[in-house]
């Protein structure tokens, strides 16, 4: 399938777990991808980027810009989690975490907007079922989720009439390599993952490249009419209430 071929895609965070299945994806279905992040991802091209810094966040369009000739679709990606209740989390943590997961991506979509514009691209955002729930000393994270999801319909609203769309997936627990580190450190690994499973109705946790197949629907032709929308992609474990 060549679906993006000839497209230029940039995908954060592209080094490891969603964001290098999404690059992988797209650049086997053609797209010449580019991932930012602090490291090097080494199969793809990369602009090496610490979005914590507003200032290289900020620069990154033109970078890509200087190195590609042109932007059709951005995949906001990148993200961190701090653990700690409001009563717990420093300011310093609280700002880091928007600043990474809220304000990175508005200034991303704010400076590719005008070459969005001349492509008539598209923006997904990556969001969490986190921006609709929340799990135990989360606060930032739900937060800046929550933030993110709002944004996305902000964008979808004011751009449309310019031909861009903008849409955001809300994963559930995919089983990236973070996770299966926690998983690891469980005292009884095994019995965890039990667990994990049963509040799936799905009985299982999510691959990367399931969402990257999403992701990649709503970056494509496919979804010309789809703008707005947050897109849960959890296993049905939203869906899910718990038993006493």
């Amino acid at each position: 399938m060549s679906a993006f071929h000839d497209k230029i895609v940039l995908v954060t965070g592209g080094r490891s777990g969603i964001g290098l299945a999404c690059a992988n994806l797209f650049a086997e279905r053609g797209a010449r991808v580019i991932t930012a992040q602090r490291g090097v991802a080494e199969q793809h091209e990369t602009i090496q980027t610490d979005f914590a810094d507003t200032g290289a966040t900020t620069s990154l369009i033109d970078q890509l810009i200087e190195q590609a000739g042109r932007l059709d679709v951005l995949v906001n990606n990148a993200g961190i989690m701090q653990e700690a209740t409001v009563e717990e989390m420093s300011l310093a943590d609280w700002e880091a975490t928007l600043r990474v997961n809220l304000t990175a991506p508005f200034l991303l979509a704010k400076h590719a907007m005008p070459h969005l514009k001349k492509s008539s691209g598209n923006i997904v955002n990556v969001g969490s079922i986190e921006g609709l729930g929340s799990n135990p000393t989360h606060p930032a994270y739900c937060a800046s989720k929550a933030g993110l999801h709002g944004l996305t319909r902000a964008i979808a609203v004011d751009h449309g009439p310019d031909g861009v769309r903008c849409n955001a997936v809300a994963p559930g627990w995919i089983d990236t390599e973070l996770n299966t580190e926690f998983v690891a450190s469980q005292p009884n690994a095994e019995t965890f993952m039990e667990r994990l499973a049963h509040i799936h109705p799905v009985g299982r946790t999510g691959k990367p490249q399931e969402v990257a197949s999403l992701i990649a629907f709503l970056a494509s032709d496919e979804a010309k009419f789809i703008t707005g929308q947050i897109w849960t992609i959890d296993g049905g474990r939203m869906s899910k209430l718990s038993l006493p």
